[in-house]
């Protein structure tokens, strides 16, 4: 029973660092490749778009390609799965002084340590006009 214990323990603080350091992908603008399998699977669904992409490789270039400024991440929460881990996450990025944020959620299976599929749900970008406005017309119960 404790070595089942011990195992468990383990593959938390194993969902802890991948979450982690899929956080700092988005931020770095690479995915290294002991977070990510080289094959790795990404289904990215944006409010008015989806795309797939094969490969940390690719999924840098995506990043890169898309970055408008700095970014941050903050990891709101993370649970372990039977196949890996969700995470949900909150992008900031700063573009001309303007904070835009996004609210994401990844589903995302490990195998052999490293990510192996990451698909992600995304709120898409919100300016400050659209925070306020959500503010007043839908304010959260919850934070």
């Amino acid at each position: 029973m404790e070595i089942l214990h011990e195992v468990a323990k383990e593959s938390g603080v194993e969902v802890e660092r991948l979450s982690k350091r899929f956080a700092e992908t988005f931020e770095r603008l690479e995915a290294e490749l002991d977070v990510f399998a080289p094959d790795a699977f990404f289904d990215l669904n944006m409010p008015v778009w989806r795309f797939q992409l094969i490969g940390a490789d690719a999924f840098s270039a995506q990043l890169r390609l898309i970055n408008q400024g700095p970014i941050r991440i903050d990891v709101l929460r993370t649970v372990t799965t039977d196949a890996g881990f969700a995470t949900e996450h909150e992008e900031h990025q700063d573009v001309d002084g303007e904070d835009l944020t996004a609210r994401r959620l990844w589903l995302c299976s490990v195998n052999d340590g490293r990510i192996s599929e990451a698909i992600g749900y995304c709120s898409g970008e919100w300016d400050a006009e659209l925070r306020a406005r959500h503010a007043l017309e839908a304010p959260m119960v919850r934070p």
